[in-house]
């Protein structure tokens, strides 16, 4: 009989132990690979909360463009990057019955502080428009409705509002100051205008004059 107690306890306490040990490799090879995979994922997410959070996004471009002539509906208007001629003449309630659409490229890409003017048909043979053509600042556009430089001295809201960068608000300044401080005497007197500064002034210098 003590032999055989022996040999039970002997079989019991190896079961045992294999059954521990089972266990034991059983959890392990269970839970490493999972939990790495999980530390991985979560500081991925967190990576890029943080680089959202600390992105700051980009300020939007405002293009104005001013549309003039032969359209419907002329005056300021605001274009979106990549927009084209056309798109602004359609904004202005597209081209009247006189307009010389051949005049026209209406293609062209439109940039800030850019002159659209359409004219009429037969303009240019009345030597209206010698060399005022749709385009962007520092063409022929700048120049005033005749394709001669603008007098400041002289001139109306309109014709000042021909010139590349001048719209109705600087245009009103001038006139105030033409008022007040009396004729201008040179050109570069223009950038004493409020709103008026250096890189203005150096795209419209060569489209005025002070005769």
């Amino acid at each position: 009989m003590g032999k055989i107690l022996k040999k039970k306890m002997a079989m019991i306490t190896v079961a045992l132990v294999s059954g521990a040990a089972g266990v034991y490799f059983f959890l392990q090879q269970g839970k490493g690979p999972v939990d790495t995979e999980d530390i991985f994922a979560v500081t991925a997410n967190e990576d890029k909360i943080e680089q959202s959070e600390n992105e700051t996004p980009a300020e939007p471009v405002i293009i104005k463009v001013d549309v003039k002539g032969a359209v419907q509906a002329p005056g300021l208007f605001t274009a979106q990057a990549g927009d084209r001629v056309i798109d602004l003449i359609t904004d202005a309630g597209s081209f009247t019955d006189k307009a010389d659409k051949d005049k026209v490229n209406f293609a062209q890409i439109v940039e800030d502080q850019m002159v659209i003017y359409v004219p009429e048909i037969g303009e240019e043979d009345k030597g209206i428009l010698e060399d005022i053509q749709v385009g962007p600042p520092g063409n022929a556009a700048a120049k005033g409705p005749s394709g001669r430089q603008v007098n400041l001295n002289t001139a109306t809201q309109e014709d000042l509002e021909t010139l590349t960068g001048i719209g109705p608000s600087k245009a009103i300044a001038i006139l105030e100051y033409r008022e007040k401080v009396g004729k201008f005497k040179q050109v570069d007197e223009l950038k004493k205008v409020s709103g008026i500064g250096d890189k203005t002034f150096e795209k419209l210098q060569d489209s005025i004059s002070v005769q």
